[in-house]
């Protein structure tokens, strides 16, 4: 193999420098965005960990006697079983506002 390698005339060379200019803005570009995606996910990430989910307060009462028999969670709802002088009832509750949403009073017929 011959090194025959010949000097680069005017245009080549400025043809030449700016594809290089182009590839290093186009390299610049690429990092900061990078930089830009890499800084939001670790924000939100940070932000996520601070922040507690709010917790909901609510009183229910019972009436006297009443007894819990057991509670399920699903749907987005919270079920309470209770056995209220020999019936058994559901009530069911929003689980995010705890708001009562329904109520099912199950009894036996003598």
């Amino acid at each position: 193999m011959s090194n025959d390698a010949k000097p680069l005339d005017a245009d080549q060379a400025a043809a030449l420098n700016r594809i290089r200019r182009l590839m290093m803005i186009a390299s610049v570009t690429t990092f900061v965005a990078i930089a830009i995606v890499f800084g939001v996910i670790g924000f939100k990430v940070y932000k996520s960990a601070d922040a507690a989910p709010p917790l909901a307060a609510a009183e229910a009462s019972l009436p006297p006697g009443a007894k819990v028999l057991s509670t399920a969670i699903g749907d987005r709802r919270l079920v309470l079983t209770l056995d209220i002088a020999g019936a058994v009832e559901l009530r069911s509750f929003d689980l995010e506002t705890l708001r009562p949403i329904g109520r099912l009073r199950l009894e036996s017929k003598p």
